[in-house]
């Protein structure tokens, strides 16, 4: 099977933002890795390519999560949120990205 690529998505268009919590802070610290929003249809491939050339480091391994939105409730109406896919990019021992 071949893998599906986007070539169409710019490396601003595939990292949308980065997710800084509690857990996220202990990954960047301890394991040199970092979470962020990336888009539903970037690959792996595509979010290593974007995050080495936005923050200027080295990757080592990308994981991908695609995760559920929550349901929500508003007086007498229901939804839920939007779904959307979340990556961990482990990055070189000698690169760091600072958010603050």
């Amino acid at each position: 099977m071949m893998p599906k690529t986007n070539a169409l998505l710019a490396p601003h268009q595939v990292i949308f933002r980065p997710l800084v919590t509690e857990k996220g802070m202990h990954r960047s610290t301890r394991h040199n890795a970092y979470a962020f929003e990336v888009n539903k249809l970037a690959s792996k491939e595509d979010v290593r390519k974007a995050v080495e050339e936005l923050f200027n480091v080295k990757v080592l391994k990308v994981r991908t999560q695609n995760r559920k939105g929550k349901p929500r409730r508003t007086r007498f109406r229901s939804g839920h949120t939007a779904d959307w896919k979340k990556a961990i990019v482990k990055l070189h021992p000698e690169n760091r990205i600072d958010f603050f």
